[in-house]
């Protein structure tokens, strides 16, 4: 598999084709990548946490876990994880996540902006805003009151989630944006496609 370099804070879309295996990698530690998708017959039809968190059950995924869409079929499964952290219930960082959540921090379109620009350029998909990403390699703690906290990634040089592709798919993959993320720096992110 040829390796492909998204570099900090950008991202990029790209196809990927029924049976086709995507290797998300984290080459030198602690950076998040937003991942999202659309079916490719059906650009109506995108991932969807909320039904993926309903069908399973639970909020943290694992090897083995299928990634559902807002109409309910599988469009990917985890088929390999060196890790097993990340996260589904989180927006991806936008233009407002900077403004609100980090003070003095200059203006950025964040893992929103950088998906639907490149949903745009790739796909001539026309977005205003995105649902929930799958959040790659981010850790979010909640305590028993239900309180949120984004911790550092546990992903180090060479962690890796692999997915399968269930259905023809338009994705969109970023090296994340947010400070708070990615433990106060921004690296790039590594991704292949394995071909059928």
């Amino acid at each position: 598999m040829k390796s492909s370099r998204i570099q900090p804070r950008s991202g990029t879309a790209f196809e990927l084709k029924k049976g086709e295996t995507l290797k998300i990698s984290d080459p030198e530690g602690q950076q998040v990548s937003d991942f999202f998708c659309f079916a490719k017959d059906d650009r109506e039809e995108c991932f969807s946490s909320g039904r993926t968190i309903d069908y399973l059950s639970r909020i943290y995924l694992k090897k083995g876990d299928p990634l559902y869409s807002s109409k309910s079929r599988v469009m990917a499964t985890i088929v390999e994880d060196s890790l097993e952290s990340h996260d589904i219930l989180l927006t991806p960082c936008s233009k407002d996540t900077f403004n609100i959540l980090y003070d003095n921090e200059p203006e950025h379109p964040g893992c929103e902006g950088n998906l639907i620009e490149a949903f745009k350029k790739e796909f001539d998909l026309t977005l205003s805003c995105l649902p929930s990403t799958f959040n790659v390699f981010m850790r979010v703690d909640i305590d028993k009151s239900g309180v949120i906290q984004v911790l550092p990634p546990k992903s180090g040089p060479g962690d890796f989630i692999e997915l399968r592709a269930e259905m023809d798919l338009l994705v969109g993959l970023t090296a994340c944006s947010a400070k708070g993320s990615n433990n106060g720096s921004f690296k790039p992110i590594d991704y292949a496609i394995n071909q059928i």
